[in-house]
């Protein structure tokens, strides 16, 4: 490799499978000696605590490997890491690092991004100084069809007809589910609230799904909230107990979701909580 090789730093984590990223990265191989660093922030949420926290990082080494894979088969000298922390600390750290001689950050488009609507593009611009910046904005939705579907249950999350929900919307095309539990002093210990998440999460991914577990901020609407100001989500599945059973419809949690998040939203019924132990 010559000593004058450009050296390509990309941050991009969701995004990193994205053809147009990848068809970018080629383009600047094309025409000089380019050597390209992939980073893969996973950083933890900002409300709550994930449960399995390991299987977002190995979802987003599946991601990286894949995109590495593209870039080496198109002969780009291409390496890069998963790194446990916020995207613009893992540039800030890069750059002094690495040196790079270009940066380029890849985010989903304004309304799907968490990056973006935290102004984490903006820092990152004004962290790399003087280095050539581009963000580039992919649709996954668009280029490969795959959706991430948020699921909010705490009591009823072991329970069959959500189960058999997430897994007939698995089997309809490429998804991955992030399933928040909101817990508060009303719905039990919280220790019971982890195992029942703790137990789904394993199912589900025992099937060869592709889930993730978050215990939550207490109160659902505002669970959900928080979740989309970090997370891509494309569509909702809400489970709850029936009718006047329920704390959550009591108070219009359904409706106030489906008209403020304007996202498509299946609302599932449980009819009694399913223990971890079952």
């Amino acid at each position: 490799m010559s000593d004058a090789a450009h050296q390509v730093l990309v941050v991009a984590n969701e995004t990193v499978v994205s053809r147009a990223l990848v068809e970018l990265i080629e383009e600047r191989a094309k025409d000089a000696d380019v050597i390209v660093t992939v980073l893969a922030p996973v950083n933890q949420p900002r409300q709550g605590y994930v449960v399995y926290y390991d299987t977002r990082r190995a979802a987003a080494r599946r991601r990286l490997d894949k995109t590495l894979d593209l870039l080496r088969e198109a002969g780009v000298h291409a390496d890069g890491v998963v790194v446990e922390s916020d995207p613009v600390s893992a540039l800030r750290d890069a750059i002094e690092q690495l040196q790079p001689d270009e940066v380029i950050v890849s985010t989903h488009p304004q309304q799907k991004s968490g990056w973006l609507r935290r102004n984490a593009v903006e820092q990152m611009h004004r962290v790399a100084g003087d280095l050539p910046f581009q963000h580039v904005v992919v649709d996954l939705a668009a280029e490969h069809g795959d959706r991430n579907v948020l699921v909010v249950a705490n009591q009823t999350v072991l329970g069959a007809p959500l189960l058999d929900k997430i897994r007939e919307r698995a089997a309809s095309s490429a998804s991955g589910f992030l399933i928040i539990s909101p817990q508060g002093d009303a719905e039990g210990s919280y220790e019971e609230a982890e195992r029942r998440l703790l137990r789904a999460v394993t199912l589900l991914r025992s099937e060869g799904i592709e889930a993730h577990g978050q215990i939550s901020h207490p109160d659902p609407y505002a669970a959900v909230m928080q979740t989309l100001e970090d997370e891509r989500v494309d569509e909702l599945i809400v489970s709850t107990f029936p009718d006047a059973r329920s704390g959550w419809l009591r108070r219009n949690l359904v409706e106030r979701l489906r008209t403020d998040t304007k996202l498509p939203l299946e609302h599932v019924q449980v009819e009694a909580p399913v223990e971890a132990g079952v």
